[in-house]
């Protein structure tokens, strides 16, 4: 599998469009369109914001080998949870409230409202 076809298999695996993977790395959803049928040549650039911004290992998308992310929604959570357990309730219902509004606008960003 060439890095053309793991960048596309992150896409599918995250569930998202080529639009929305593309605004989140900050490139065209041409240029995207082109990564990912190997029309076009995958730069370190790109390398580094796929990395920073889905949390993708940087040697499973150099290689394909390894980890495909740094840590599974499932880390994700039982850290989230953990963090959230140590908060006073006064804060917990801060951080709701935070990502309430997160999604809020996760949803306008993205058209889904």
């Amino acid at each position: 599998m060439t890095i053309n076809e793991r960048i596309k298999e992150i896409r599918h695996i995250l569930n998202i469009s080529q639009r929305e993977f593309a605004q989140a790395v900050y490139v065209s959803y041409g240029y995207l369109s082109e990564i990912e049928t190997g029309h076009k040549e995958v730069k370190d650039r790109l390398i580094h914001l796929i990395s920073s911004a889905f949390s993708v290992n940087k040697h499973w998308l150099l290689t394909g080998k390894g980890r495909m992310f740094n840590s599974t929604p499932k880390e994700k959570m039982e850290k989230m949870t953990s963090l959230f357990n140590e908060l006073y309730p006064e804060y917990q219902d801060f951080v709701l409230r935070q990502i309430d509004e997160l999604i809020e606008l996760q949803n306008v960003k993205h058209g889904k409202k």
